[in-house]
């Protein structure tokens, strides 16, 4: 039977120092094999306390029951700070409320259906960028990316990815990935606030142009707004949803915190998870065929047709199961706490870990193993419950989770419906940014005889 590629694990005990390095180079591969076993694990440095939870009700009483006395640990976000400045992605307490009071409306209810024919546009154009390709080795991961940010766009300011505008996004982005490292040192050593962080030079650089042309795009459409000619996106929504108990809007810079969180998950998250499910896909050819059928289906612009695409949403979750896109949270104890007989002191580290709960061997049926029918099983409803987060979960769960559930299935239908992907080199996933592939993932791509 193939597996899925999973990275190896380090040995059980290692120096903070080696451990350290590591975690820099890749989170994945730098916890040991025990984790995917335990029920909870202790790490200790001179300068903080962590432990990992895998147990359900532990994960849920953090991120459910009581959510405001676990809150989000900065030490992880620092080295996002450039970028996400303020953003709902990094704030906690009732900053984080009122942004969230205002977001959260433009993704509920009726938006989905909404948004959907800009989601249909963008996966048409993804699959009209692989016609010249046709019969080549690709590196799919960037033709992922070119596609969720075009989503985004499409959906956040009703411009495709070719406008001037988020093309000189995208590509700044990229540059951004390539200089961020996943870990900060501000993210092992408590420093404080008046204290310089170390960010990279290009880092800084790329993440001070990133925010200049989101400034303009915002800018544009408050004139827009004023003007009375803005469409209604997205970014129109959340610029003119008012907080319902403050009756403020966001201001620009405000603004350009959270379209920079959004560019960030919505396009980062989903490209990841496209890439890893094309690569799967590959990997598993009777599914392959499967969903080619099935995708038969994309004919017009409707959103009634994804109910016909059941093998391709039960593909994409598993892949989101199998390769979660952030595949760490951290949350910080405001209480002192006994978890599972231990003292857990005031400001220990809280990791809740999907990667690790996903694939966790006390819980999952052939947890490392592809099996998009799992989710018709007792095992597999039980633990979609209990332990699947990919979107996180309770407060902190990503607004836009219904968003990337439909937009995923969709743009993997389209793609497999006109093309058959042969994998290339096996891939390793690591974790930058989110769970990405160490060198690319490479796919020969072929149109499919209809």
């Amino acid at each position: 039977m193939i597996l899925p590629p999973k990275p190896a694990s380090r040995p059980d005990k290692v120096s903070l120092w080696r451990y350290a390095k590591l975690f820099r180079a890749d989170i994945l591969s730098a916890q040991p094999a025990r984790l995917y076993r335990a029920w909870m694990a202790e790490f200790r440095t001179p300068f903080f306390r962590s432990y990992l939870l895998n147990q359900p009700d532990l994960v849920q009483c953090v991120l459910k029951e009581r959510p405001d006395d676990f809150p989000k640990s900065t030490r992880v976000n620092e080295g996002l700070r450039p970028l996400l400045g303020n953003s709902v992605f990094v704030t906690n307490g009732e900053t984080w409320k009122r942004q969230r009071r205002i977001i959260d409306p433009a993704f509920e209810g009726g938006r989905l259906r909404e948004t959907f024919p800009a989601m249909w546009d963008a996966a048409e154009a993804a699959a009209a960028r692989l016609a010249p390709l046709n019969g080549q080795e690709i590196e799919i991961e960037e033709e992922t990316s070119h596609a969720a940010a075009d989503v985004i766009f499409r959906t956040l300011f009703s411009l495709p990815i070719e406008h001037h505008l988020a093309r000189d996004v995208f590509e700044e982005f990229r540059a951004y990935q390539r200089s961020q490292p996943i870990l900060n040192l501000a993210a092992l050593v408590p420093l404080p606030r008046w204290m310089p962080r170390l960010f990279r030079r290009d880092t800084t650089r790329s993440a001070g142009r990133i925010r200049a042309l989101i400034t303009k795009l915002t800018q544009q459409r408050a004139d827009e707004i004023a003007a009375g000619t803005a469409p209604d996106d997205l970014a129109t929504k959340i610029m003119t949803t008012p907080d319902p108990d403050t009756g403020e809007t966001f201001t620009t810079e405000e603004m350009v915190d959270q379209v920079a969180i959004f560019f960030l998950a919505g396009h980062e998250t989903s490209a990841s998870t496209l890439a890893w499910a094309l690569y799967l896909m590959a990997l598993y050819p009777d599914w392959q065929d499967k969903l080619a059928e099935e995708a038969k289906a994309l004919e017009t612009c409707d959103f009634s047709v994804m109910s016909k695409l059941r093998l391709s949403r039960d593909v994409f979750r598993e892949t989101l199961r199998l390769y979660p896109p952030v595949p760490m949270m951290v949350r910080e104890n405001r209480c002192p706490e006994q978890i599972r007989d231990r003292e857990v002191p005031v400001g220990s580290q809280l990791v809740i870990s999907p990667w690790h709960l996903h694939r966790h061997t006390r819980l999952w049926d052939n947890p490392d193993g592809f099996d998009p029918n799992r989710w018709q099983t007792e095992n597999g409803k039980t633990c979609k419950r209990e332990a699947f987060i990919p979107f996180s979960a309770g407060a902190r769960v990503c607004p836009g989770a219904g968003f990337a559930m439909i937009e995923g299935p969709l743009i993997l239908s389209r793609i497999l419906r006109d093309y058959r992907v042969e994998a290339g080199p096996v891939p390793v996933p690591v974790a930058h940014l989110t769970v990405r592939a160490k060198n690319g993932i490479r796919l020969k791509i072929k149109h499919r005889e209809r």
